[in-house]
Formats: C-alpha cells, structure tokens, sequence
C-alpha cells in the first residue's frame, strides 16, 4: 500500500508541477481538485494504518516549529487564496513524538480552518504553544464559522459532519478530526476542541512532558 500511495503522490506532483506553469482559470479548478484527491488518499492511507501505529511509528525529539512550518509550506496553496493572516508564535518546544503522524494531524485541523472559514472574511489563524506542569501544549486557532455547542462534543465521531458541514456546500468526510483523536490515543498524547459558533474553533494537541510512548 505504501508503495502504491508513494507512486499516486509523484503522480499528483507531476501533474501540480504542469499546472504550475500553465496558469489560468481551468488549471486552477483542476489544481484544487488534484488537492483534494491527495488529502483523501492519505486520510484513507492513515486510516488502514491508525490500528497499527505501534509498527509504524519513529518517536524521536522534534522541535514543534518545524513541524509548523512544513505544514504552513505544505497548505500554502489553499491558505493563500483565502488571504489568509498568519500568526505563529511561541513555538520554541520539544516534543517525544513522530514527525509523521503529527503532521498529519496538523494538516487535517488547518485544512478544516480553510474549509469552515467565514465567507465574508479573511482567514485568520493563531497557532502557538505553551508550557504547563506536565505537558506541552500546541494550540491551533482560527475566525471560522464555528461549530454549535450542541455539536462540540460529538466532532470526534467517526463521520460525524455536523450541522455546518452540511451548510457550507462543500464535502466534508468527517474523518479527519476522527483519525486525529484516534491517533492521539494510540500515540499517548491528547486532543481537545473549543468553539464558538460564529466565532471561531481552538483545537489542542496535548505533549506529555518525559512521555515517549502510552500505548
């Protein structure tokens, strides 16, 4: 399967790169497309792996800055057309974690921040992190429309869209908080969701301090 998933994504590249230099309106819709066909495939690629995380998994230290970073790289296609305003900061930490399936977390709750942003508004998104007594904490905030307080508590289900997913026209699978809240437990480290409707959404990737693995 990996070997099939590496020789889509130089497929999906290949075709991204052509597009890169061949810009109009058609390529675009097309690029955007291509977009969505790789995040499925590696939902659906974490997905068959999120039940055996303890083969797959290289913990190591890894500066929460970098990991940031490469997915801000990675969304720029999508944060960009949004104009979105950026604001990263306090991001200087260490973590017990792999690089991997963090990131892969981390890329699933920016793009759920582009897909329910405010229609009228640019996106805004605050992403920093802070020390407590036992743990790390990477915070991930941004102006979206929100989720309803009736819903909060259910965004971890399994397919599980709520009332905005189906409002805003576009197809929500409702799987990516779920493999984050299914990863985070495989890997022993914790998720939690706030928001407010109309106002915006803070998700929370907990780092246990001293914690390399809780399986």
């Amino acid at each position: 399967m990996n070997y099939g998933y590496t020789r889509l994504k130089s497929q999906l590249l290949a075709g991204k790169m052509v597009i890169e230099n061949n810009k109009n309106e058609v390529t675009k819709s097309i690029y955007e497309e291509l977009e969505k066909i790789e995040n499925y495939t590696e939902q659906a690629l974490f997905y068959a792996r999120s039940n055996t995380v303890e083969k797959d998994y290289y913990i190591k230290k890894t500066y929460l800055q970098e990991i940031v970073k490469d997915s801000i790289k990675r969304n720029k296609n999508v944060l960009i057309p949004e104009k979105t305003t950026l604001n990263l900061h306090d991001l200087d930490y260490e973590v017990n974690t792999d690089n991997k399936w963090v990131s892969f977390m981390l890329n699933q709750i920016i793009q759920n921040s582009v897909k329910y942003k405010k229609q009228d508004h640019n996106l805004e998104l605050e992403i920093y992190a802070k020390k407590g007594k036992q743990n790390i904490i990477l915070i991930i905030k941004d102006n979206g429309i929100g989720i309803k307080k009736g819903e909060i508590t259910r965004v971890f289900e399994k397919g599980f869209t709520g009332t905005n997913g189906r409002k805003i026209g576009k197809k929500s699978t409702g799987i990516g908080l779920y493999l984050c809240k299914k990863l985070c437990d495989k890997l022993g480290l914790g998720i939690e969701l706030n928001s407010i409707e109309e106002e915006g959404t803070e998700v929370r990737l907990v780092f246990p301090m001293g914690n390399f693995m809780n399986m």
